[in-house]
């Protein structure tokens, strides 16, 4: 993912903060999104084990790209993280017009 996409998912998403220990995305839950962090760090649960990932990574983006919609793994904070939250309407519209977009954040996923 570029710094010119990170631009373009910021101009659409909300920035918000969350302390360590919540859940960001619960598996099987509709994925009304995807988000990008931005400061700290996630744990994703995924059925290949546990890992963690920082700021740059993408995560929840799974669901956006499946038939069903649904989510895939549990993303805890594991620290105190700042993310971009992209709502999946507004990711679709800048695929629309960017098709390499869903790509390149694919790319950038956890």
């Amino acid at each position: 993912m570029t710094e010119d996409d990170l631009r373009r998912l910021e101009s659409v998403g909300a920035k918000t903060e969350l302390g360590a220990g919540r859940v960001l995305i619960e598996r099987g839950h509709f994925g009304g999104g995807l988000y990008v962090i931005l400061d700290g760090t996630v744990v994703v649960e995924a059925e290949s084990g546990p890992r963690e990932f920082g700021p740059g990574t993408v995560v929840g983006e799974r669901a956006l790209f499946s038939a069903e919609g649904k989510r895939t793994a549990r993303v805890l904070t594991k620290s105190d993280v700042r993310i971009l939250a992209v709502d999946r309407v507004a990711f679709e519209q800048l695929c629309e017009s960017d098709p390499e977009l869903a790509t390149r954040v694919s790319a950038a996923a956890g």
